[in-house]
């Protein structure tokens, strides 16, 4: 099945494309404006890029809302993990205000709403797949993989390690061990069925 998803992040693309093996997953084009991230859920954002996405298109479009909460910060960052330390802020500045503001060790969850919008069927058919991965604030950033919070996330689930070694941060793993566990391998999974089923 052909997937357009509502992103103009190639990075993000080719990470669904790997977790959506069997679909072709297209990028949005250029041309297609976005709507801005106001929602309160990461459910309520991915719905409003899929619609406007799959409005402008007329295509089956697909998007993904995701961020981290942090239990010490009554779960922010949240629906503003992108816009945490500023709206244009990058991957690093929002990462180390994370590290400043929440106590190391402490609990962390990634979440991800991923939205299916089909604007041909009837009654528009739409599916929203929520996933979590837990885990908690490492003290420093640690590895070259991943993207946002990835150097500084240590999922409970991390493969085991040598005795005495650290637990791996999600930027540390391979990208196999890391779409086993991710917030974002979930919900992509979780389409998957869905999309097998019907």
């Amino acid at each position: 099945m052909k997937l357009l998803l509502a992103t103009h992040n190639e990075h993000k693309r080719r990470e669904l494309a790997r977790l959506l093996l069997g679909h072709e997953v297209g990028l949005l084009p250029a041309d297609v404006t976005l709507p801005p991230e106001v929602g309160e859920t990461f459910a309520e954002n991915a719905l409003g890029k899929a619609r406007a996405a799959a409005g402008a298109t007329g295509r089956i479009c697909i998007a993904d809302d995701s961020g981290i909460e942090a239990a010490a910060l009554g779960g922010a960052p949240g629906v503003r993990s992108a816009r945490y330390a500023g709206e244009d802020a990058t991957d690093e500045q929002n990462l180390a205000k994370l590290l400043r503001e929440a106590p190391v060790h402490s609990g962390l969850a990634y979440v991800c709403a991923l939205v299916y919008v089909d604007p041909q069927a009837p009654g528009e058919k739409e599916r929203v797949f929520e996933a979590r991965c837990t885990g908690r604030l490492a003290a420093e950033p640690r590895g070259e993989g991943g993207f946002g919070y990835d150097p500084a996330f240590l999922p409970d689930e991390s493969p085991p390690t040598p005795e005495g070694s650290p637990t791996l941060t999600m930027a540390e793993l391979s990208d196999e061990q890391k779409d086993a566990i991710s917030h974002r391998g979930r919900a992509a999974r979780a389409l998957l069925e869905w999309l097998k089923a019907g």
